[in-house]
């Protein structure tokens, strides 16, 4: 479980140089989000970050109905819809396998919360490459058998048994 408390633990940043600023995620300590409720209506909840060092900071504020307003006009049609959203992810690589294979087991637990719980960005899809892509440590394939159509010889390679399965 994690050891913060419950709500948004803000970003804990470390500074790599000029514009280089990330949120520092360990064994003790990964900055957390409040879950995500819809909004009332006519008002909006916002997440940003920039390159000055905001991640995720949230904000609200609401609609104004007034055409008079200056600066950007945003209309909506809500009685039109073009596509549902089945969820939000990231890639899942020999690389980042790596990279999180290569914490201690309670800074895995903290950054693999902080992606897929309530308390995180709650991912909910994730995308694995079939075979080598270029984050991975070597060019390897399934089946390299020419002219095996049956795929008789497809195996998973030790990277995606090791690492990703």
């Amino acid at each position: 479980p994690c050891p913060c408390p419950p709500g948004a633990q803000p970003c804990s940043p470390k500074f790599f140089g000029r514009d280089a600023i990330v949120c520092v995620c360990n064994a003790t300590y990964c900055d957390t989000l409040d879950p995500v409720v819809l909004p009332a209506p006519g008002t909006y909840v916002k997440y940003e970050s920039s390159k000055a060092g905001k991640r995720l900071e949230r904000s609200e504020g609401s609609f104004q109905r007034s055409l008079r307003a200056p600066g950007l006009l945003l209309t909506l049609n809500v009685s039109t819809l073009y596509q549902r959203v089945k969820g939000f992810g990231g890639s899942f690589s020999d690389a980042a396998a790596l990279n999180i294979l290569g914490l201690s087991q309670p800074a895995q637990d903290n950054l693999l919360r902080s992606y897929f719980s309530e308390s995180g960005i709650e991912y909910n899809l994730i995308r694995l490459p079939m075979a080598c892509s270029d984050f991975s440590v070597r060019p390897y394939s399934y089946d390299d058998v020419p002219h095996d159509y049956e795929l008789k010889h497809f195996r998973l390679a030790e990277e995606d048994v090791k690492m990703k399965v």
